[in-house]
């Protein structure tokens, strides 16, 4: 789905995270003119911009003054309706909302967030509500072996490590220490307004493996259809939770399930990557892009409909493609990338990515989970096979960047 043109007299929207690629496509299908804060710079997400802010503070991290100084900015922008934070706002989203000068947030009110974040209430009000959750301890279990640990204000897989890897004798209030448990790993999106909410889907979370974090977010697949009864127990947590809670547009909830057993992860009160699925599977049914809805419920407290179930509903799968060795993207590349339908998050040309560091998003659609699955394995081994391909002479980016 391309963003619609936006008008000149349209409002702006300001996105931010790590990546803000997603959230800035989303907003300019909704036809908004878009500021983009984010670390990548990357060339879909400066298509969908009209201004775009550095506030990388080292490799893959966010630094927090800069972050400050490109909202301050944004702020001056004609009509901006506020700013929408995306993954690896975290740790910063409650501060920044109480901060002068800075535009209004569009998203879970503080006390929402903080009662879903903050380890021990949430845990205690799962508890309350009888919703099923790994067991989870405050301090290091005496047995390491079957634990992990991790830290409520990350994101992205990178914050969950072996409990034995664990060495801080100080434990800071967003450490906890949770059971490993099997099973599937899945989520649910759904949109929140009033204490109500509406699920919209569920998505198959993929993650690899990156030296000693054993779960490290490689993408999704989804909608995928689960059985009657666990949907039900799924739509009733969420339901319990938000009426609890007040929690505000667009969310995600991750859980486990092995078998029928259901145990509920953790809440993602901000908009998820999951939210891609379903704007690629079903474009039709959110031909204003899912931000719109995020939009409308935080200000307007209004809920979308329901769509219109398809008679065979396409599938769509996203996956991050790690660089295997270490390389330096080419005019060529980039280029290929950028006008490949199947590639997201490209990066500029003459970025140096390391071994391990995500080189772009590959997103498919199909009829089908396992057509999902296959055409991802196929555009994986396109794109590998680009990046030892696509070569240019050092002075090819002598020329593009004097």
């Amino acid at each position: 789905m391309k963003p619609r043109p936006s008008l000149p007299s349209a409002p702006f929207v300001a996105v931010a995270g790590l990546s803000a690629r997603m959230l800035a496509q989303s907003a300019a299908r909704a036809g908004l003119r878009v500021a983009a804060l984010d670390v990548f710079g990357d060339r879909d997400t400066r298509e969908a911009s009209e201004l775009w802010f550095d506030i990388g503070g080292g490799p893959l991290s966010i630094d927090a003054e800069r972050l400050v100084a490109a909202l301050e900015r944004t702020a001056r922008l004609p009509g901006l309706i506020g700013w929408i934070d995306g993954s690896g706002l975290e740790p910063f989203v409650a501060r920044l909302c109480g901060m002068p000068r800075l535009p209004r947030f569009i998203g879970n009110p503080v006390e929402a967030s903080a009662a879903v974040r903050e380890p021990r209430r949430f845990f205690a009000l799962l508890d309350a509500l009888e919703i099923a959750h790994p067991p989870v301890v405050f301090a290091p279990p005496a047995v390491a072996h079957g634990w992990l640990v991790k830290r409520a204000d990350g994101c992205g897989g990178t914050h969950i490590e072996p409990a034995a890897a664990f060495g801080d004798p100080r434990i800071p209030a967003q450490i906890y220490f949770q059971r490993r448990r099997g099973g599937r790993s899945l989520s649910a999106l759904f949109i929140a307004a009033f204490g109500h909410a509406r699920v919209l889907g569920f998505a198959e979370q993929l993650t690899c493996e990156m030296g000693n974090l054993p779960f490290v977010h490689a993408g999704s697949i989804g909608p995928i259809d689960l059985p009657l009864t666990v949907q039900a127990r799924v739509h009733a947590a969420i339901a319990a939770l938000c009426a609890q809670t007040r929690l505000t547009g667009i969310n995600s909830c991750d859980f486990l399930l092995d078998g029928d057993a259901f145990e509920l992860l953790e809440i993602n009160t901000r908009p998820s990557s999951t939210m891609t699925l379903y704007e690629t599977a079903s474009p039709h049914a959110w031909p204003r892009g899912l931000l719109a809805c995020h939009i409308e419920a935080c200000r307007l407290g209004r809920l979308p409909a329901a769509p219109t179930p398809a008679a065979a509903p396409w599938r769509a799968g996203q996956q991050v493609l790690f660089a295997p060795h270490p390389f330096t993207v080419s005019q060529s590349f980039s280029d290929a990338c950028l006008h490949d339908p199947r590639c997201r998050d490209v990066p500029m040309p003459g970025t140096r990515i390391e071994t391990g560091q995500p080189v772009c998003t590959l997103l498919v659609r199909a009829a089908s989970v396992d057509a999902v699955r296959y055409a991802l394995d196929a555009q994986r081994a396109f794109v590998l096979q680009r990046i030892d391909t696509c070569h240019e002479p050092d002075y090819a980016f002598i020329q593009c960047h004097s």
